[in-house]
């Protein structure tokens, strides 16, 4: 890849792996948004939806390296290109599942071909980053959280006009389609190879202490996510008992903060510094959760779901361009391993919820999360001493 791209050509780069950011967004936005509606379609208790939802992350686990392998070998771009084209399909499978059997299978696919669009556009996001030499990536992740956002207020437009989730599926993969059209020929043509990469070949590379709390502390951040995507609309709908037309606003709160703090992220950073803005992260996510929890009313828990969005907002975006500075790892793989570690907690929260909320109460299972989530804080207390 030309380092020495001109900045109308790096504009043009930049403005393409947004676009497809925003794809990704919105089509898992649009799955999570429609879920009460089809647990309801398909009359599944908490736990029989928990055990459905650990379809997802089993396609995600077991694509995970292939499509690591398959970027390399055919370039992000190509692998881009082709995510694309059936991420969106999956979901239109997703709106036409009748039976649990059904479900299962299409969100099999949907992990599978969810976490190929993943490494693709992530790779493709390193490649801008590296083209203007500084951290860029948080206003990549603000542009998938914008589009949970917008697939959140698409939703409750389809639920009161009683469109059903499969047209509703169906207009989201038809605009994926024309948006990847027009903007795949600007996408970053050749990925550069990462620093260390012939290293990293030649020996076995371990992440060391630094590196692994870096990931644990995204698995403390993501497994509150994860729940918050799958489950925030549930929640409003069987606890705070909200009219339908409005159990989609507790998600939106949370999709809207998410998205604001990812675009003022740096700025806080650069006053702050990393540590108390981690540690302020996971005191924030706490809080929101526990607020939802012990006040499950309308205003409280909108507000509670609003703080879980401002506490997640920095965290991973974060977490990723700490690891990318890392002096002892290459720095594509030590992305490549805190994400991988962050986003486990991202696919098995909403499965651990739904097996707890079975056992014991929705409100308990949340109350849970939360604590986990606490981890962010306590594990953001050893990054200065670990770090050399």
């Amino acid at each position: 890849m030309n380092q020495s791209a001109s900045l109308p050509t790096q504009r043009y780069y930049r403005i393409a792996v947004s676009v497809f950011y925003f794809i990704q967004g919105i089509v898992f936005a649009s799955w999570a948004s429609r879920i009460p509606d089809i647990q309801a379609r398909l009359q599944l208790n908490d736990a029989a939806l928990g055990g459905v939802l650990f379809a997802m992350p089993a396609g995600q686990l077991l694509a995970m390296m292939l499509s690591g392998y398959l970027v390399s070998r055919n370039g992000s771009k190509a692998m881009l290109t082709i995510g694309v084209l059936l991420y969106p399909l999956a979901l239109v499978l997703l709106g036409w599942a009748a039976q649990v059997w059904q479900l299962s299978g299409a969100l099999f696919l949907f992990g599978i071909t969810g976490n190929l669009c993943n490494i693709s556009v992530n790779t493709q996001g390193v490649q801008v980053e590296r083209l203007y030499r500084r951290s860029i990536m948080a206003s990549f992740h603000g542009l998938w959280s914008l589009a949970g956002f917008v697939g959140g207020l698409t939703a409750t437009a389809m639920v009161a006009a009683n469109i059903k989730p499969w047209p509703h599926f169906s207009m989201i993969c038809l605009l994926a389609w024309l948006l990847a059209l027009v903007f795949r020929r600007y996408l970053v043509p050749r990925d550069a190879g990462p620093e260390g990469a012939i290293a990293a070949k030649k020996r076995l590379v371990r992440p060391d202490a630094f590196i692994l709390t870096l990931g644990l502390i995204a698995f403390a951040c993501m497994i509150c996510e994860g729940t918050m995507f799958d489950w925030t609309g549930i929640y409003f709908e069987k606890i705070v008992r909200t009219p339908k037309a409005l159990s989609r606003v507790g998600y939106i709160a949370f999709t809207f903060t998410m998205a604001g703090g990812r675009f003022i992220s740096d700025a806080l950073v650069a006053r702050y510094g990393v540590k108390r803005i981690l540690q302020a992260s996971g005191i924030t996510i706490v809080a929101g959760m526990l607020l939802a929890v012990l006040w499950p009313q309308l205003v409280p828990a909108t507000i509670g779901f609003l703080l879980v969005g401002i506490g997640t907002s920095s965290v991973v975006p974060l977490v990723y361009s700490v690891a990318g500075r890392s002096k002892n790892i290459p720095a594509g793989l030590a992305l490549a391993l805190v994400s991988s570690i962050g986003f486990l907690g991202f696919l098995l929260g909403p499965p651990l919820i739904g097996f707890l909320s079975q056992a014991t109460d929705l409100r308990v299972a949340f109350a849970f999360i939360a604590l986990l989530g606490l981890g962010t804080t306590l594990l953001a207390r050893r990054l200065n001493k670990l770090k050399r």
